[in-house]
């Protein structure tokens, strides 16, 4: 029985030796190279004194950075991704909720950790520590003591208060989701992975160990690219990468710029995605497209080691239409529970919560946070059985898949009724002339504020809204933008998007004072 997820390495380095494991456009390494490294990074951390504790490996995005994260493994200790665009405040955040005694960095980023205070732990150059000779004794006898429910990783999310949290994945769930996802995307020795995730996020973990499982290949696409689509497009067919799994913004950025017009990927034949809800329009502009292509909508919290669902998109979609999350993987259970933590009635909505093998062990060094969503199933009385619950709502259709409706934080109490953000910015994404939207609430002031990008003018929009919602959903505010803000992992940046709704409140606020001024003096005048 497999219990690390080094045994994907080491058994495929042993096959397939000399192929490319991990690439850039200047270097590649092949699975031999990355195990020896590994294994050399392994020993000088054990030799050290590591054992079972976190390490921070803060480097440039780069093939050696993934050889470094498996040579934290290899060390019986568990790896915390970080890279050199990481806000200062957020890594002293995070630095202090782990107080960490090593780091691993490159020469673009030692300086960065050297005058970063309150830190004074050993820092390690990737570039001697990857020259220590190996002590197979010292490896083997971690590895016989180490058992599949040990952490791998702690991804740092987001949090409520403003601080990260870390979610602590481990080999288990790691494994099944590895196995899962290969199976479903049909991953092989011929599949070409193009990574345009940062490898400080889970969602990497795709790539990484379907490359490390089967044998593949992947590409880190430079992410200046994804700033010039038809650029970004010549780049997959230069280096013939045939699966990608981006998230949604990323393939939107394509399709809705009129690239399709100028290139076209001529290798892909997988096409997964994920984070938010892809915009029935620019989906159909894939499908149409690569209509050989198989597209993939997948689904999961970083909670949940990233992935839960999926659901195979084989056809085009009518605007008004979801693609369904779909179903949950094997060995993954999926439970819908309303306000009173019941099962709600068939096609009634209800707070998404996953069970089974995919759970990480919660957040680190923060049993508060860990138990607030990490529950006991509470259809569940007679024994232990955790869930943890996504704060997503979805509900069932008639085929039996999961749609997605929105997040719970994303509905809102306004004038009196119950709305769902996600509704409206649907029936935007459906209108021609948009190419994606989001919209935020002002709680204080009682606005629904919407953002947008296309050519339509935001006048017209506002009509068309009110043909088709409700008055009391129509937004209060329409703002056109060249493009919506992005987090680091591609999600619509919506805390970047509040406070650009509260800057142009200022300027609105500076307008009238202004014509009131104007108007004053005109009488004044008189």
């Amino acid at each position: 029985m497999q219990r690390t997820i080094l045994e994907y390495l080491e058994q495929t380095a042993e096959k397939l030796p000399e192929k490319t494991a991990f690439a850039t456009e200047t270097m590649e390494m092949s699975f031999e190279e990355v195990l020896k490294a590994s294994q050399s990074i392994g020993t000088c951390l054990a030799a050290n004194g590591c054992k079972k504790e976190p390490i921070v490996v803060w480097m440039h995005r780069h093939p050696h950075m993934i050889a470094a994260f498996l040579g934290v493994v290899y060390s019986g200790c568990y790896y915390v991704p970080m890279d050199e665009e990481m806000p200062q405040f957020r890594v002293k955040l995070i630095f202090e909720s782990l107080q960490p005694r090593t780091v691993i960095c490159d020469e673009n980023t030692c300086e960065q950790v050297r005058a970063l205070d309150g830190f004074d732990g050993k820092i390690l150059l990737y570039d001697a520590i990857c020259q220590t000779s190996v002590e197979k004794t010292l490896l083997e006898g971690i590895r016989r003591n180490a058992i599949d429910t040990d952490p791998v990783y702690i991804v740092f999310t987001s949090g409520s208060t403003g601080v990260p949290k870390g979610v602590v994945g481990c080999h288990r769930a790691v494994i099944d989701y590895a196995n899962q996802l290969t199976e479903v995307l049909h991953v092989t020795e011929d599949t070409i992975f193009g990574n345009q995730t940062p490898l400080y996020f889970d969602a990497c973990l795709k790539e990484l160990f379907g490359s490390l499982k089967c044998g593949a290949t992947t590409y880190l696409v430079p992410k200046e690219l994804f700033l010039f689509p038809v650029r970004l497009v010549e780049f997959l067919n230069t280096y013939k990468i045939n699966t990608i799994c981006w998230v949604v913004s990323a393939l939107t950025m394509i399709s809705s710029t009129g690239t399709f017009d100028k290139i076209v990927p001529e290798y892909l034949h997988t096409v997964a995605f994920g984070s938010e809800v892809f915009p029935i329009r620019q989906f159909n502009l894939w499908r149409r497209t690569l209509p050989d292509a198989r597209f993939f909508n997948l689904y999961g919290p970083t909670e949940a080691t990233g992935m839960s669902c999926y659901y195979e998109a084989k056809h085009e979609f009518a605007e008004d239409d979801v693609i369904p999350i779909g179903k949950p993987f094997p060995n993954t259970g999926i439970l819908l529970l309303d306000e009173q933590n019941r099962q709600p009635e068939p096609g009634e909505p209800g707070e998404i919560c996953i069970r089974g093998t995919p759970l990480t062990l919660g957040y680190y060094d923060n049993e508060e946070k860990t138990a607030e969503v990490f529950v006991q199933n509470p259809l569940n009385t007679h024994y232990r059985e955790l869930l943890y619950r996504t704060g997503d709502i979805g509900t069932y259709n008639a085929d039996g898949d999961l749609i997605f409706l929105s997040r719970k934080d994303n509905q809102i109490k306004h004038m009196g009724h119950r709305i769902e953000l996600g509704e409206i910015e649907a029936h935007v994404n459906r209108m021609e002339g948009i190419r994606n939207s989001c919209c935020i609430y002002e709680q204080e002031k009682g606005k629904i504020i919407l953002f947008y990008t296309g050519c339509c003018e935001g006048k017209e929009l506002v009509v068309r809204l009110r043909s088709t919602l409700p008055r009391y959903m129509v937004p209060n505010h329409v703002y056109v933008l060249d493009a919506l803000p992005l987090t680091a992992n591609g999600k619509t940046d919506r805390q970047r998007l509040k406070q650009i709704a509260a800057d142009l409140a200022v300027k609105r606020r500076e307008r009238r004072q202004e014509r009131r001024t104007a108007g004053h003096v005109e009488k004044s005048s008189r």
